[in-house]
């Protein structure tokens, strides 16, 4: 995986792991409001989500606690998150402070995004009414075949933030963001994928997302890391919902310059203060035409290029992030 590592900080709070029990080089707790709480299982054989739940609740006031990530939970052989998730959400009212949620803070390192099996994350959104910003990484795919990454359309209307991170993000969940109500939502951010691990999303799929009513409040839009990422530009370079905007992404895919010229013969993008293109297949001379067109206008552009991809040698274009 790339693109992806430990947030320092999540929703404006710097991040601060529980220590190991016992661990003699422990700094002292943060007070419960000052920091995002993450929560890791990973390399303490002694210690699994099951036990380091409830210690959690006995060490910090949770009542305090604005935001929380839910780091690797499983030691040893990998572990469903479903369950994990249950028992969080059978405690969501001794949360009543918080208002940002990541599931699977995981790194390649610990577990290829493809294999992390996550399950419907809607019950997140229902237990947390309050909840501001939620991010979820994982894949479509699943070891077992018997619960994948799902959403179900919802009204919810504190969020402001959402994310999913995928190598292979379903259709059906974006179908089901394009049909949720959120009338505060402010950012969000699709990473679409590859079929091959479950990314089946279309471009009609995406329709609700691009007319501009599902969201009044959006200002900053990410379709991203995807295998049709020019037909989403083409269909972005013509989208109602792009005037409302002030930052989008299209980055983390497969764009050419066939979508490069798309935004330049669309509308235009010029009142944007960030375009993130980054991990592209553009040719230099679009990418000038596109740093002449933005540029002047204070337009922030990111244009930098896949760190593995040799055009002389004929490769075939891939997307950051899928395994």
């Amino acid at each position: 995986m790339t693109d992806i590592e430990h947030p320092e900080t999540f929703h404006g709070l710097p991040v601060f792991t529980l220590p190991e029990p016992g661990d003699p080089h422990a700094p002292p707790l943060p007070p419960a409001d000052s920091v995002a709480w993450r929560l890791d299982c990973l390399w303490n054989e002694d210690n699994p989500f099951a036990e380091l739940w409830p210690r959690f609740l006995d060490s910090v006031d949770s009542t305090r606690v604005r935001a929380l990530l839910i780091g690797p939970w499983w030691n040893g052989d990998y572990e469903h998150l479903r369950p994990v998730l249950e028992r969080i959400l059978a405690d969501a009212d001794r949360f009543p402070a918080l208002r940002g949620l990541f599931l699977a803070d995981v790194i390649s390192e610990e577990c290829e995004l493809s294999w992390l099996e996550l399950t419907d994350v809607t019950p997140c959104l229902e237990a947390f009414p309050r909840l501001e910003e939620l991010t979820v990484r994982g894949c479509a795919e699943s070891i077992t075949d018997t619960d994948v990454l799902s959403l179900r359309p919802v009204r919810h209307d504190a969020l402001k933030v959402l994310r999913f991170e995928s190598g292979g993000l379903p259709g059906a969940v974006v179908r089901a963001v394009g049909a949720s109500q959120l009338p505060a939502l402010e950012r969000l951010e699709l990473w679409l994928g590859v079929t091959h691990y479950g990314g089946d999303a279309t471009v009609a799929d995406l329709a609700p997302l691009l007319s501009g009513r599902t969201f009044p409040r959006l200002r900053h839009l990410g379709v991203q890391n995807s295998e049709i990422q020019d037909e989403i530009a083409t269909a972005v370079a013509a989208a109602p919902v792009v005037a409302q905007l002030e930052s989008l992404a299209l980055s983390m895919g497969t764009l050419s310059d066939t979508g490069a010229q798309a935004l330049l013969d669309g509308q235009p993008l010029t009142h944007l203060s960030e375009l993130d293109l980054h991990h592209h297949y553009i040719t230099e001379p679009i990418q000038q035409r596109i740093r002449k067109t933005l540029e002047p206008h204070g337009v922030r552009l990111n244009l930098d290029g896949p760190d593995y991809w040799d055009p002389e040698d004929d490769e075939p274009r891939y997307v950051a992030v899928d395994e």
